[in-house]
């Protein structure tokens, strides 16, 4: 039995020799590399050989007062079981008893040589202890430990503060054996003087320095034997090291040398590992604390947050905190360690809230910390300080940007005032090279940016130097010019996805409108750059921001001029904003007739055609169809002169969604069929211009049409295709027109588990996208499926709720279809004079603008509201006149719905013959959807009868 207070000895079993105070395992004399926690628990369970270990003592032990389940236990144990082989070739190490927790079943030897032999490196510039616990750095760890293997010059780059001086101080005591202890540790950070670089070395190994040069010396005591030394924080020695790491290297051929720096060294032989920050919890809603706790980042955070409060758990509603102070801090150990210190004073909500603040720079880390790692102000000064001058201000420049950024966009802020074009580019390499800079992927070409935390120092550096709105302007001039050249290529008729491309360009174009729009700003570049950045906004469905420039560039028109086609755009992007945040205003209809007045002045046939579709999809909110035909009837001989498919496409769906709303379905259906094999490498038509896709307003058209033709099987599935196509655009405007319009084929159906299920999904959108009006259909749907449902009072509540922000919107499409299931909602409470009052305003109201494809079921419902009042033949003049409109339109859907309401009235008074000749013919007609709805309860009507 090993004794177990004796923690400096080697413990074996099979191949293995562990030692616990030196956190190494070896297999048959090499070192294996295993994660730190599966080191931990090893450590634990070799204490206690042959006992049963409790597993509550071993994840206590482990993660100390971090608060983690028994399947990270798991993880780990099954980790550990393969690394050590455990079950191949009848070996067993560990045994798990269940319901009580695992043991060491092998047999276990001491070997006290091996504290003898570690204590050959016992002097003052012996190595210095690795951390307790490594998080997130073991892959590292062993990927350097490989490359030592095969590259005998290895150097891990990295920014400041990443965490680059404990992973190669973990990696030097993971090779003690494999160089019999012959590792050096050379710190370089304090070192002023690059004169004395050799000497430092030369002290290190502990040799006189009895001359100007130590080389010699050096390398008499380096060659001939296998040694590796660690040469720590070499940036700022490096035009001198770099020559003697690689003289060396060359003239001692078992040298292994392993450097950390904030930039390579470029010599022959090198190798350079970069060194990236810790994976941090993605952006993503619904992470829990435990799948947060997985990222490395945020373990991180929590355990050093222990440190100081030992009792501290992480609970459900911090955690998403957690994540984000870790994304945040881009990863960076250091800035990550910094930031938990705080918690103790301010709390994780505290603490978040104060990385914005310029006092986050000073946050002061550990006492024994070097003094360059005790503030991320004083490690970003120690590099900073080290730039030469093009440098400084080219990095303090690159301040101004916000998210990612291009080599064009920076060099746009960088090469003015004292600094060349050449200059800014050999700047922002120099720069990406000394990890003062790092790339971001990007679908197009490579992206830069600033990590948050240099960004934050440099920015004060900005504002320091007296320079930041020459720097902000630059930035605006940039950007300004950028969407006005992308606007000009989407004029055209192959304008699909032509902002969407850019999208992560979207912190910047905001940062740039900001400054333009302040009292230091130039508001002339703002009026440019909200009128370019209009259709960036509406393609992303930013309505609310979208209105918010706009509008303020239009009231800045008094005291600047602008050219016809910049109002063009600034109007366009107005009243799109405000139909769909706002209402159906007038400011929307003024708006587009404005926009369409300078597009005929400018004749500028693409944008004339794109404003008549946006005055088309306003007549169509405000219930008034026949404009919204006119509208389309205006744009055929422009789509002819343009000539592309494109465009006859838009007007040929213009044409088809007025016909439908108005009632001619046997004119809508084959228009907007072509919406259904439309090549789907043409979608996102125009969205830029627009804020939605007209091919999914088609599409809705079509599915509807179907149902109301007499085909409820394929109104279903293409109103889940028309879902789904939307859903691939990735656009919000676009999926909420889709979700609305649709719900009603399965209302009409019967489907309500389908229909209830898109109605929560359509409120959650709206309310997700600030889609107001969009929010307040979905109330009103809601409310019409519990009317459907049985539930009358609560399904008034909701339409009274819906109505009451529709008609203060305009929204008079919707209001007059939820004014009609009222009047339903009242008849059911018997409340028949309200009934009829509210179903004979949405009569009116619909008859102000002419036809409607719903007239049928509202003369139906008045209908079914007499007879149930007690006045029948006044009822069966109504269900007849809904008959014959239902038959004008083509509308089998309201034509049978109608016979039935006809055939409950003549039923009382024994017309059994007639109700038969009425509905069996309209049955009859339907070729598919047998067991939906209305099918089903005529079917069992007719079977009543006999």
């Amino acid at each position: 039995m090993p004794d177990k207070t004796n923690q400096g000895s080697a413990i074996s079993f099979g191949p293995f020799r562990l030692l616990p105070s030196s956190r190494l395992l070896e297999k048959d004399g090499t070192p294996l590399h295993i994660g730190g926690r599966a080191l931990d628990i090893l450590i634990a369970l070799a204490e206690h050989p042959g006992e049963v270990v409790d597993k509550r003592e071993l994840v206590r032990r482990v993660w100390a007062d971090v608060n983690v389940d028994e399947g990270s236990l798991r993880f780990h144990i099954t980790a550990l079981r393969k690394a050590l082989g455990d079950g191949a070739a009848g070996a067993r190490y560990i045994v798990n008893v269940p319901g009580r927790g695992y043991c060491f079943a092998a047999s276990l030897a001491h070997d006290s040589s091996a504290t003898q032999l570690r204590g050959k490196v016992s002097s003052p510039r012996a190595l210095p202890a690795p951390l307790a616990r490594m998080i997130g750095r073991g892959e590292a760890i062993d990927k350097i430990c490989a490359e030592l293997s095969l590259h005998r010059f290895v150097t891990v780059v990295g920014p400041g503060g990443i965490g680059k001086t404990s992973v190669a101080i973990a990696v030097a005591h993971h090779q003690l054996t494999a160089f019999e202890e012959q590792v050096s540790f050379v710190d370089f950070g304090a070192l002023r003087d690059e004169k004395l670089v050799s000497a430092a070395i030369a002290s290190a190994l502990e040799l006189p320095v009895s001359s100007d040069d130590p080389l010699p010396g050096l390398l008499k005591c380096l060659q001939g034997s296998k040694r590796l030394l660690i040469f720590d924080s070499c940036e700022h020695v490096l035009d001198t090291l770099a020559p003697l790491a690689e003289r060396l290297a060359r003239d001692a051929p078992d040298l292994h040398i392993l450097a950390t720096s904030r930039e390579s060294f470029r010599t022959e032989g090198e190798r350079v590992f970069r060194l990236f920050p810790l994976d941090c919890p993605p952006q993503r809603d619904g992470l829990s604390a435990s799948e947060i706790l997985a990222y490395p980042a945020a373990q991180l955070f929590v355990e050093r947050i222990a440190e100081s409060l030992s009792e501290f758990q992480l609970g459900e509603e911090e955690a998403p905190l957690v994540a984000e102070i870790c994304r945040r801090l881009d990863g960076i150990a250091l800035a990550i360690e910094l930031a938990a210190g705080r918690v103790n004073a301010y709390g994780i909500a505290g603490t978040a809230s104060l990385l914005d603040s310029r006092f986050s720079l000073l946050w002061r880390g550990r006492r024994t910390a070097i003094p360059r790692h005790q503030t991320l102000s004083a490690a970003l000064g120690w590099s900073y300080d080290l730039l030469p001058s093009a440098e400084s201000t080219a990095l303090r420049r690159l301040s101004v940007f916000v998210g990612p950024f291009t080599l064009e966009a920076a060099l746009a802020v960088a090469s003015f005032q004292g600094v060349s074009e050449a200059e800014a580019v050999d700047a922002i390499s120099n720069l990406l090279s000394k990890s003062l800079i790092a790339t971001a992927p990007g679908e197009r070409r490579l992206r830069y940016r600033l990590l948050d935390t240099t960004r934050a120092f440099v920015a004060e550096k900005l504002a320091e130097s007296g320079e930041a709105d020459q720097v902000a302007r630059a930035h605006a001039d940039y950007f300004r010019d950028f969407l006005q050249d992308i606007s000009l290529k989407s004029a055209g008729p192959q304008s699909s996805r032509g902002f969407l491309l850019y999208a992560d360009h979207l912190p910047n174009v905001r940062a740039a409108l900001e400054w333009s729009f302040s009292d230091r700003g130039d508001r002339r570049i703002g009026i440019d750059l909200a009128a370019s950045a209009g259709q960036l906004f509406l393609e992303l469905s930013l309505l609310m921001e979208c209105y918010r420039w706009t509008s303020q560039a239009l009231a800045s028109l008094e005291n600047t001029p602008i050219d016809s086609r910049q109002e063009m755009q600034l109007q366009t992007a107005l009243g799109i904003s405000v139909m769909f945040t706002q209402g159906n205003t007038e400011a929307v209809r003024a708006a587009f007739t404005r926009s369409l007045h300078l597009a005929e002045e400018l004749e500028d046939l693409h944008w004339q055609l794109w404003l008549l579709r946006g005055l088309h999809i306003y007549l169509t909110r405000i219930g008034d169809f026949h404009g919204a035909l006119g509208t389309g009837e205006k744009g055929e001989p422009i789509a002819r002169r343009l000539n592309d498919p494109t465009s006859t496409l838009n007007v040929e769906w213009m044409l088809g969604v007025a016909h439908h709303l108005i009632g001619h379905q046997d004119k809508a259906v084959p228009l907007c069929e072509s919406a259904m094999v439309h090549n789907p490498s043409s979608q996102r038509l125009n969205i830029g211009h627009l804020g939605y896709d007209d091919r999914i307003v088609a599409l809705v058209a079509f599915a509807r049409g179907l149902w109301l033709t007499g085909r409820p099987e394929r109104a279903i599935e293409a109103s889940r295709f028309t879902v789904r196509e939307a859903e691939q655009l990735e656009q919000p405007l676009t999926l909420g027109i889709a979700l609305i319009w649709t719900i009603y084929v399965f209302l009409w159906v019967g489907d309500w588990t389908s229909a209830e299920s898109m109605i929560e999904r359509l409120i959650d959108h709206a309310g997700k996208h600030f889609l107001g009006p969009y929010h307040a259909v979905g109330i009103g749907q809601k409310g019409e499926l519990l009317l459907r449902r049985g539930d009358v009072a609560g399904g008034m509540e909701f339409l009274r709720r819906s109505q009451a922000t529709l008609h203060a919107s305009r929204h008079r499409i919707m209001t007059s279809v939820f004014a009609t299931a009222q009047a339903e909602g009242m008849a059911l409470q018997n409340q028949f004079a309200e009934a009829l009052r509210l179903i004979d305003d949405a009569i009116a109201q619909v008859g102000n603008h002419g036809e409607s494809f719903d007239m049928p079921e509202m003369l139906r419902i008045k209908g079914d509201i007499l007879a149930r009042s007690g006045s029948p033949s006044e009822a069966e003049r109504f269900l007849q006149k809904s008959l014959d409109l239902s038959r004008q339109q083509c509308a089998l859907g309201w034509e049978l719905r109608g016979a039935i309401s006809l055939g409950r009235l003549w039923r009382a008074g024994g017309r059994a013959g007639q109700i038969r000749a009425l509905i069996e013919p309209i049955v009859a007609r339907y070729q598919e959807g047998l067991t939906t709805r209305d099918l089903v309860s005529a079917t069992d009507f007719l079977a009543d009868l006999n």
